[in-house]
Parts: structure tokens; C-alpha cells; sequence
């Protein structure tokens, strides 16, 4: 084998791999906090709203669950300027990612409502309290819970399938990455050390989750 390794042009780069990295931490973070909104949003409607609203939360759910997420972002990008809503690189990755954490994320959150014990809701029935307050004080907070395992990693997943919105021209890590093996020709080095940051990126996200596991439903438990 006759490849020389020359991480010092890396070196030279990590200013912008780092902003890249920074950029990916940004737009996966608040695709994850909007993404949950949206899907406490649809649990809410399918386990609580009229027929209507469920048909259509159920139907946005196997739209996005069974589409490609690469095709979700084109859609985003390419397809709305032609109905006259246009929208950035940036914004349209976040909007797709939103989007599709939605869908995932609901189906993990309606699977937690669905653990919560019947008695426990029809005894707030039985209290006078409205669906909406049985969602908020008695749903809710055990079915995030029990399900917040599997929320974390579809946290993490998202954030790794970020690199797929280099394809719009979201300048984020892999598209940083991208752009620096086509000028400089050192795949290895720079891919090499993008799945480091990625790989460092993940064990953050997933420290921070844990952190926010602890604090939220672990503090103060035995109390």
C-alpha cells in the first residue's frame, strides 16, 4: 500500500469541519424539540381527538413512515418553490427533519399512552376533569417516561441522518466533509475523522439525553 496519510491538511480544515459539526448539533437540536411538540401534538389527536383528527394524523404517519426521508427533503426544497413557498437549505432541513421526527416520535409516544393503566383515566373521569387535563396531569408525564429509551434513540438517529440534508446544500458536516475531499482528494483522512465528530456528537447528545432523563423523571423519585 503506497497511501501516504496526511491529517496535517485536516488540521489545516478542522475550522471548518467544526462549524460544520456545529451547524449539525444546531439543526438536529431543534428539530428534536419541535419534532416532540409535534408529537405530543398528533398522540394527543389520535388518542384523544374526534375521528377526523385522526384519520388525518394517522394518515400523515404512514405518509412519512413509508416515504424516503431523502424524498421528504426534496420535496421541501424543490418542490414547494413551485407554489410559491420558498424556503432556505437550512430551513428546509429543518422543517424535513421536524417533519419526519414527528411522525416516528408519535407512534413511540402513542405506544406509552397506551401503557398508562385504564383505571388511572377513568378515575380522572370520574373526577370531573376535562381530556385535555387528563392528557396534561395524568397521561402525559408515565407515558414519557416509560418510553423515553426509545425517544433517545430516535433522537440520535435523526441527528445521524442529518448528513443526508448535504444533498440540498445545507452546509453541515458531511457537506463541509464533501467539499473538502473534492478540493483537497484526502477521502480518508477527512472522512475518517467526520465520523469521529459524528461519533462524538452522538455520545453528547445521548449524555445530554441521559442528563435530562435523570433530572426530569429520576430526581427526587424516592422523595
Amino acid at each position: 500500500m503506497n497511501y501516504v496519510f496526511q491529517f496535517n491538511i485536516v488540521w489545516d480544515h478542522l475550522p471548518e469541519l467544526l462549524e460544520g459539526a456545529l451547524l449539525t448539533i444546531r439543526l438536529s437540536a431543534m428539530a428534536m424539540a419541535l419534532g416532540l411538540c409535534l408529537a405530543l401534538l398528533c398522540a394527543y389527536g389520535q388518542s384523544a381527538g374526534p375521528w377526523p383528527v385522526r384519520w388525518l394524523v394517522a394518515s400523515y404517519v404512514e405518509l412519512i413512515r413509508n416515504t424516503p426521508f431523502l424524498v421528504q427533503i426534496f420535496i421541501f426544497y424543490f418542490s414547494l418553490p413551485m407554489i410559491g413557498i420558498r424556503l432556505t437549505a437550512d430551513a428546509a432541513a429543518l422543517a424535513a427533519m421536524t417533519v419526519n421526527l414527528g411522525a416516528y416520535a408519535s407512534e413511540i409516544v402513542r405506544a406509552g399512552i397506551e401503557a398508562i393503566p385504564r383505571g388511572q383515566i377513568e378515575a380522572a373521569r370520574a373526577l370531573g376533569l376535562k381530556r385535555l387535563q387528563i392528557f396534561r396531569f395524568i397521561i402525559i408525564f408515565p407515558a414519557l417516561k416509560t418510553v423515553y429509551p426509545a425517544l433517545a434513540s430516535q433522537f440520535i438517529l435523526l441527528m445521524l441522518s442529518s448528513s443526508v440534508v448535504s444533498t440540498i446544500s445545507a452546509v453541515e458536516l458531511t457537506a463541509i466533509t464533501n467539499s473538502l475531499t473534492s478540493t483537497t482528494f484526502r477521502s480518508f483522512e477527512f472522512y475518517f475523522v467526520a465520523t469521529g465528530l459524528y461519533l462524538a456528537m452522538a455520545l453528547g447528545f445521548r449524555a445530554v439525553l441521559s442528563g435530562i432523563y435523570w433530572t426530569t423523571f429520576q430526581r427526587g423519585r424516592g422523595a
